[in-house]
């Protein structure tokens, strides 16, 4: 195995406050959706809400990846002004956060 070039994904574990209105999830939803077209470094966003029969997920309902173009992208991406306002006005409705950072390999 070999690490994808450059590449450099972060994956985040999410549990909502309980009581965190629906609509102010869906808004906070789209505002991270959106980041990938306001901040260079990010090139991509996926998310899901988890639907695991296992009872494994110790209460986290949501899952992102984000891929940045390199270390120094993320690094970018953490210190500009739209995700630090972005996280200013997240944060208050996060119960608990998991975040992973891993450069991707490639089976050969």
């Amino acid at each position: 195995m070999e690490e994808a070039k450059g590449l450099v994904r972060r994956v985040h574990l999410v549990k909502f406050k309980d009581g965190t209105p629906p609509a102010r999830i869906e808004e906070i939803l789209k505002n991270y959706a959106n980041l990938v077209n306001l901040i260079e470094p990010l090139k991509s966003w996926h998310m899901g809400k988890n639907v695991s029969i296992m009872n494994l997920d110790q209460g986290f309902t949501h899952v992102f990846e984000v891929t940045f173009e390199s270390a120094e992208g993320l690094a970018e991406y953490a210190d500009h002004p739209i995700h630090t306002e972005f996280s200013k006005q997240t944060r208050p409705h996060l119960d608990k956060v998991i975040a992973i950072t891993y450069e991707p390999t490639v089976c050969t």
